[in-house]
């Protein structure tokens, strides 16, 4: 898993707090093969110590080798490009073809409170979007209503940032542990609540906040923002059926519910017997998961994994 965004930053902080000199380096295109895409930061001091990553390696080693030398001293923001050359792609470890655009910002103790008002955005669930003047550096923070796709032009850099997905599994079994293991690795962040006790503390999953509490409270406190994504795992109505009339009714981007089409069948006639909307009923992504055959508790929370990605990769309005 790579480092995440508020990690890069939060090392950007603190480096630039000091004496010693600090960069912030961000992908602004690639073309080709490329180990990460468009956005990925670096954060590196001139001790060498580095959070994030731009590639898988060789490339922060050659780019901090050169910071440290004083290669970029000469303005604040600079633009560089790895992978013009065969000879190079082999040298770093680039895939074939592929080439990194780079813009390297030097960063001051002025850039402190900018970082820290992105930071407090992102740990606030609020999406914003930094704007770099490529000329002088200078940085400004802008509120957004939703996610943009990176841009940058011949002046300015605008990089947007926005809250993870956050993940409430409703029912801390077997199932909910192979889900989190998988939502962990692809980056989502992963809560894990269960009004029973005895289960929740027989918890065999990986290390997750575990939430006691009724589901629907757990769903109104947790999760219920359009970066959220609710799934009910326990079989059992009285425990599934509260959190997902919590979650229909927010902004809750994915509300999934586990069960086979006879009892999706009787969960949406309770749920239309609760006086719910239809068309909030009809966000239920139920049965949850492709339909790809899956039995075993990973094979399912592989098919469930499979149409998140599936429904994150669409474009915007397609059916």
């Amino acid at each position: 898993m790579h480092t995440h965004d508020s990690d890069v930053l939060a090392f950007a902080l603190a480096a630039c707090a000091g004496p010693a000199r600090a960069w912030l380096i961000t992908i602004v295109a690639t073309s080709g093969s490329s180990p990460r895409p468009a956005g990925a930061m670096l954060a590196c001091d001139e001790s060498g110590t580095q959070a994030g990553s731009v590639s898988g390696g060789c490339v922060e080693e050659d780019l901090i080798e050169r910071l440290r030398a004083g290669e970029f001293d000469a303005q604040r923001i600079q633009r560089i490009r790895y992978g013009v050359s065969a000879e190079e792609n082999a040298r770093l470890g680039l895939p074939c073809g592929g080439q990194l655009d780079l813009i390297v910002q030097s960063l001051g103790a002025d850039d402190r409170r900018w970082l820290q008002a992105l930071l407090d955005a992102i740990a606030e669930r609020r999406c914003i979007q930094r704007q770099v003047d490529l000329a002088d550096g200078y940085t400004a923070l802008q509120p957004l209503t939703q996610f943009a796709e990176l841009q940058v032009g011949t002046t300015h850099l605008a990089q947007s940032f926005g809250p993870r997905y956050r993940m409430l599994l409703v029912g801390a079994g077997q199932l909910a542990a192979s889900l989190a293991e998988l939502a962990l690795a692809m980056d989502y962040e992963v809560l894990v609540t269960d009004p029973r006790p005895d289960t929740l503390a027989q918890w065999t999953g990986p290390e997750v906040p575990r939430l006691p509490g009724m589901p629907d409270d757990v769903v109104r406190a947790q999760a219920a923002d359009r970066f959220s994504v609710v799934i009910t795992l326990t079989h059992d109505p009285r425990i599934d059926d509260m959190a997902l009339m919590e979650a229909l009714e927010s902004e809750a981007w994915y509300v999934g519910a586990l069960g086979s089409k006879r009892t999706t069948e009787k969960r949406l006639l309770r749920l239309q017997a609760l006086d719910i909307p239809q068309e909030k009923i009809d966000r239920l992504q139920a049965p949850v998961g492709l339909d790809i055959g899956s039995k075993t508790p990973l094979e399912i929370a592989v098919a469930i994994m499979a149409q998140l990605v599936q429904l994150r990769r669409r474009p915007a309005g397609a059916a």
